[in-house]
Formats: C-alpha cells, sequence, structure tokens
C-alpha cells in the first residue's frame, strides 16, 4: 500500500513538469488544439500523461517497488500503441475511421477471452473502442476529461481491489496521480490540452481496465457495472449524435453541442460546468462500484440510466446552432439591396447614399424615365454670355440694368 502510495505521488510531480516542459515545444511547432477559437491552446499534454504513466509503472515493475502482475504489461503495450495513434492524429489529420480501426486491433489483444468466451470477448473489443472514442469525444471543454478520468479510475481501481488485483489497482492509481498532475495546467482557463493522444489513451486503459475487473461475472451485471463506470462520455455521445441527427448536420462535423458547451450556454461558468460533469461522474461511478462490490443491487444503475436520459434531453432543448452560413449571407444581401439591384428596379441615388424607387415601367413600355437634374455641360455653348442673345428670345439692355442697379 505504501509502495503505491509512493508511486502515484512520484507520477503526480511527473507529469506536472512533463505538461510544463512540453508546452513550449507544442506552441514552436504549431500543434495547438484546432477546436479552440478564441485562444490556442498548446496540445502534447496527453503525451505528458502517457509518459508518467508509463516511466512510473515500469520502473515500479523493474525494481519491484510497486510489481503489476502478469497480463498488465499487455495492456500497459496496447494503451502506449493507442496513444502512439492518438499523437499521431494530433499532428496530422487523420481519418476517424484509422483511430477506429487501430484501437479495435489494441482492444483485441487485452480481452481475457478464456473468461469471457468469444462473444463477450467481441462485445467487450466494441465497448473499450467506444469508451476509447467517447473520452475523445469528452476532451471538448477544459478540466472535463481529465477530471471525469480522474474519478473513472478511481472507480476502476476500487472495484480491482476488490477482486484482489493489486497491480491493476496500482497502475490505476498511478494513472490518476498522472491526470491529477496534468489537470494543474488543464484547470479553466487551460494552458495545455489533452489531445487525442491523452484522451483515447485515458479511454481504452479505463475501458480495459474495466473488463478485465469484470470477466467471470454475471454479464447482465458486468454490462450494468460497465455502463455505470462510463456513463457520463456516452451521455456526451448520446448528446451529440441525437443533436446532430436532429439538425440535420454530419456526424463528424464538429460543434459546440457537448455537455460542456450546452451547460455554458445556459449561464454556468467553465469551471462550474466542469465540477457538475465531474459530480455527475462520481455519482455513476459510486453506484457501479457498490453494484460490483455486492453493497448495491443492479437496479440501481437504472437511476443512472434514467438520470443520463433526463440530461440528455433535457440539454437538448438548448439552441446551439447557428443559422447556416450560406444562408445567412443570402438573408443579409436581401436585406440591403445592391446599386445593380436598385437601377434595374429604376432606384435613383441621392445624396445620403440611399436609393429612392420610382415605379416600374408598364410592359412594352420601355424603360421607365428617371426625373433627376441632369448634369449641364460644362463648355461656352451651354453657358452663354448675359450680354449675348439666345434663339427665339430678346433681352433688352435698359432691363438687365435695371437689374443690376437693383440687385446691387
Amino acid at each position: 500500500m505504501l509502495y503505491g502510495i509512493v508511486a502515484a505521488i512520484t507520477a503526480l510531480f511527473l507529469a506536472a513538469v512533463l505538461t510544463a516542459l512540453l508546452r513550449g515545444p507544442a506552441l514552436r511547432l504549431g500543434l495547438h488544439d484546432r477546436r479552440q477559437r478564441q485562444r490556442r491552446v498548446p496540445l502534447f499534454g496527453g503525451a505528458a500523461v502517457v509518459l508518467a504513466t508509463c516511466l512510473v509503472a515500469v520502473a515500479g515493475d523493474w525494481t519491484g517497488i510497486a510489481p503489476l502482475g502478469d497480463g498488465i504489461e499487455v495492456l500497459l503495450v496496447a494503451g502506449g500503441a493507442v496513444a502512439a495513434l492518438g499523437l499521431v492524429a494530433d499532428v496530422w489529420r487523420l481519418n476517424a475511421r484509422f483511430l477506429v480501426v487501430g484501437t479495435a486491433v489494441a482492444a483485441a489483444f487485452v480481452v481475457p477471452y478464456d473468461d469471457t468466451g468469444p462473444v463477450a470477448g467481441a462485445a467487450g473489443v466494441g465497448w473499450i473502442t467506444f469508451v476509447a472514442l467517447a473520452f475523445r469525444s469528452l476532451d471538448h471543454a477544459d478540466g472535463v476529461a481529465g477530471t471525469v478520468g480522474v474519478v473513472t479510475a478511481f472507480g476502476v481501481a476500487a472495484c480491482a481491489a476488490v477482486e484482489v488485483m493489486d497491480g491493476l489497482a496500482v497502475l490505476l492509481s498511478v494513472f490518476a496521480a498522472a491526470l491529477t498532475g496534468f489537470l494543474m495546467h488543464n484547470w479553466p482557463p487551460a494552458r495545455v490540452a489533452l489531445g487525442a493522444c491523452g484522451s483515447l489513451f485515458a479511454g481504452f486503459l479505463l475501458a480495459a481496465a474495466a473488463v478485465i475487473t469484470r470477466a467471470g461475472h454475471d454479464p447482465v451485471t458486468g454490462t450494468a457495472v460497465l455502463f455505470a463506470l462510463t456513463a457520463v462520455a456516452g451521455a456526451d455521445v448520446a448528446l451529440v449524435v441525437l443533436s446532430r441527427r436532429l439538425a440535420g448536420r454530419p456526424l463528424l462535423r464538429g460543434g459546440p453541442d457537448h455537455l460542456a458547451h450546452r451547460l455554458r450556454r445556459l449561464g454556468i461558468t467553465a469551471q462550474g460546468a466542469t465540477v457538475l460533469i465531474a459530480a455527475a461522474a462520481f455519482s455513476a461511478v459510486l453506484a457501479g462500484v457498490l453494484v460490483h462490490a455486492g453493497r448495491a443491487d443492479a437496479r440501481a444503475v437504472w437511476w443512472v440510466a434514467g438520470g443520463a436520459l433526463v440530461v440528455v434531453f433535457g440539454l437538448l432543448r438548448v439552441a446551439v446552432y447557428g443559422p447556416p452560413r450560406a444562408r445567412g449571407r443570402r438573408a443579409a444581401r436581401a436585406g440591403r439591396p445592391s446599386r445593380a439591384r436598385g437601377a434595374r428596379r429604376g432606384g435613383v441615388r441621392v445624396a445620403d447614399g440611399s436609393h429612392e424607387v420610382r415605379p416600374a415601367a408598364r410592359p412594352g413600355a420601355g424603360p421607365a424615365p428617371v426625373y433627376a437634374p441632369r448634369r449641364q455641360s460644362e463648355d461656352a455653348a451651354h453657358h452663354p454670355d448675359p450680354g449675348e442673345r439666345r434663339a427665339g428670345r430678346s433681352a433688352s439692355p435698359q432691363v438687365k440694368a435695371s437689374l443690376r442697379v437693383r440687385n446691387g
């Protein structure tokens, strides 16, 4: 127990230091969160979490201070491979199908098929892949994925401790401590982001550890426990999918439609939204741990499912999508007529910049006349001398002389 505490403290400080050190290279390389529009948040925070977790776990196992046990090395290697895939997605725009296939292949190596069977094992592979991608989706705001990951890691570690899986419990404790060190820099307003590297690693490690812990138990109760342990991530995915389907938007097109985004629309601060989501995760994880330990009946998970449905359908009523850009530009052009449109409609441009619209001409009558003062020429033909006589009119010199005297 003391060895696990020492390993966790070491992982916490190591992750905090590595996160601060890797922030500068991410800024210089231009690797920042593309979803942030108001400010740039550099990535590589997830790389710091992965490095701290792997280094402390491997060092503890190699020195014998905190041995991991059989099978945990495979889990750590598979998690590292998923983290490397996420790092590639952070640096280059990687297609989502490569993330799905790569995560599923890594999950196929960690599922204990001897205890689960082939059918349940295949379902476990699919569930691990789903949770890993759900945690990547949960990394949509400052502090959300890290806080939910810490709460879930402690819950899964408690389930592993109930099953006397000390090595798995130590690994999860080290991971939770590394996430806590990362949260020192990721708490709103964040100075560094988790990225696909850290979020995929977090979701994969937590989901795989939960599957290993529940292997060999009743599949119905196991499904309930697995759902409760990751209810917040699943609710976020369900909320996003439903809202984009109802709005007719592509599923892979990003937008401010996640849990924290909608809570912010309700007037809650960034810190308050993170705390509320963490509290919801703690309630769901607590229910899952109690059911796994036999302290509560499996029907307690129905309360978690009901709460998740209330949250999803309640937040669906929060408007998050604006009008389409093309439609907005078309409406703006309709609101302010252009010069050509005004000219076609017979509009006359006046001194204040507005248009005076004349009634349209009758069909077949030709263009409508424009009653505006004509511009006079500056030559002598249009400006005759006052003493000259115009054609068709006679000017009396006596009248002009009297006018000059009267007008001064």
